[in-house]
């Protein structure tokens, strides 16, 4: 069985910072390519991050780029996502996925073949 468990989630004041991570298991991990997805209140979810399972290769949205990194570790299966000075307008759930597609396609949703449970980012003003 596929599972994706995101964690790190919070409440935190603007400009300051959040590690989320995500472990994966049930799928081998170096064929799927892993990203981080979100999703505010009354907003589409929209890809944040991804890296892509054909050479490694990050991507990030344009509203994160230069303030959220992603990182993994293949021997724990597990993706991390640093956030750097953040916004109240990154508050929201943030969701870790899967998906086979690889290079930039991992950042759009209907890539994702699997997706976690959400961990909600707070962002306060």
């Amino acid at each position: 069985e596929v599972q994706l468990q995101a964690s790190g989630g919070g409440l935190v004041q603007a400009g300051g910072s959040l590690r989320l991570s995500c472990e994966a298991s049930g799928f081998t991990f170096d064929d799927y390519s892993i990203g981080w997805f979100r999703q505010a209140p009354g907003k589409e979810r929209e890809g944040v991050s991804c890296i892509s399972s054909s050479d490694g290769s990050k991507y990030y949205a344009e509203s994160v780029r230069g303030r959220f990194t992603m990182s993994g570790d293949n021997a724990k299966n597990t993706v991390y996502l640093q956030m750097n000075s953040l916004k109240p307008e990154d508050t929201a759930v943030y969701y870790c996925a899967a998906g086979r597609d690889s290079g930039s396609y991992c950042l759009y949703s209907y890539a994702v073949d699997h997706w976690g449970k959400g961990t909600q980012v707070t962002v306060s003003s």
